[in-house]
């Protein structure tokens, strides 16, 4: 967004909480790698500059490639400044409150991400003593972690992956599966974002959904940005020897609870799945790549046990740990300006608020296109919504 503020001329500042990156340096896992290939990180006047565009760029190098884009750009960036309140003032503007004074301004674009809480279920409070719990926001690595069984609550893209390490650490693990979108890293030999984003998947717009509002609470795909482009999905955590069990639906004395459908669960990602391989062998097809890659294929039909665990005694010392994958909530706490619906989500269309003319917002799922929340989409939303701001300016 400040590339294409800068373009048009407006004079703004870029408010950052600590350093540029700063969710990247201090609330990821030390292991995490993009899930999208290093030349899918196109934003406005910048790209991937390296000799590895299929590769996926790790934490260091993330950081990095948005240090130097911010450099690149000359974005105006106020670091470790933290914004306390947004609130509208009497010109018909807005007095953003930081910890180092306040500005006084017409618009504000809200870019704090969609990833500021960890979701952690309700009855996480009756995790009984002996058990350790943290989220996925707080996990660093297995050193973390006390030795014996770990619960991980989740089984999407994040999920995946930290029970892949930490049952490769030597710790037996339970995984609980809820929703989740199964799909293979690479399909008919090419990266499946090379896929979704040439038949024109990741480009399907928010005012083209019959639900927008479930497109946006659909889960992360269950991708891994690994060194060997491998696909991780539940059967390759089988194979490995995690133990799979329904979605955990409560705790109750002491003992987890755990859902009936984890067939269910299951049958519905490789649904999902089949559907989007649909879409691509169609694409494919009809625009002649039929001859130049890989035969289509379907993968093996995911594998869960024929009686899964129902229930497990959370006091008998066979979990020692639970590791809470259950998703992110942004926080709008500092936001003064009545704009949020029941559950704490901005009301908006398309990242324009609306309620309150000259607030806008970026960097949330599906906020315009299906890859909103990709670095990938950010260009596309800052563009349209710079252009709108403009012609909100200009009255």
């Amino acid at each position: 967004m400040s590339r294409c503020l800068s373009e048009r001329a407006f004079d703004h500042v870029v408010l950052e909480r600590g350093e540029v990156a700063n969710s990247w340096r201090n609330e990821r896992w030390d292991s995490l790698r993009l899930l999208t290939p290093n030349w899918q990180s196109r934003l406005p006047g910048y790209g991937y500059e390296g000799d590895d565009p299929d590769g996926y760029r790790d934490m260091a190098e993330t950081i990095a490639f948005l240090a130097r884009y911010a450099e690149v750009i000359s974005a105006p960036v106020e670091t470790h400044t933290n914004v306390t309140s947004v609130q509208p003032d009497d010109a018909g503007g807005y007095r953003v409150v930081t910890d180092r004074g306040a500005w006084q301004c017409k618009t504000v674009v809200m870019a704090s991400g969609a990833c500021n809480i960890a979701r952690v279920p309700k009855f996480a409070e009756a995790v009984p003593e002996g058990v350790a719990t943290l989220s996925s926001m707080d996990y660093r690595n297995p050193g973390q972690l006390g030795e014996g069984g770990v619960l991980v609550v989740g089984a999407s893209a994040t999920g995946t992956q930290l029970a892949d390490e930490i049952h490769d650490s030597g710790r037996p693990v339970t995984m609980s599966i809820g929703e989740h979108i199964r799909a293979p890293r690479l399909y008919r030999g090419r990266d499946l974002e090379w896929w979704m984003d040439a038949a024109g998947v990741l480009d399907e717009r928010y005012d083209e959904m019959e639900d927008i509002n479930r497109a946006r609470k659909l889960p992360s795909l269950q991708l891994a940005g690994t060194p060997d482009r491998s696909t991780l999905d539940l059967n390759s955590l089988t194979d490995k020897g995690v133990k799979l069990v329904g979605r955990l639906a409560g705790i109750n004395d002491g003992k987890a609870q755990f859902s009936g459908s984890l067939a269910n669960q299951c049958a519905l990602s490789d649904l999902k799945m089949g559907r989007l391989l649909d879409t691509i062998d169609e694409w494919a097809g009809e625009n002649g790549l039929d001859s130049e890659v890989e035969a289509p294929y379907r993968l093996e039909p995911t594998r869960f046990p024929d009686e899964p665990l129902l229930g497990l005694d959370l006091t008998s010392g066979e979990i020692k740990t639970i590791l809470w994958c259950t998703g992110y909530s942004p926080d709008y706490s500092w936001l003064d300006v009545p704009v949020l619906d029941r559950k704490g989500r901005i009301r908006h269309d398309g990242g324009i608020v609306t309620d309150a003319p000259g607030l806008y917002l970026m960097g949330i799922q599906f906020l315009r296109k299906r890859k909103s929340a990709l670095i990938d989409g950010a260009g596309d939303d800052a563009r349209d919504l710079s252009a709108h701001l403009a012609q909100y300016l200009d009255g």
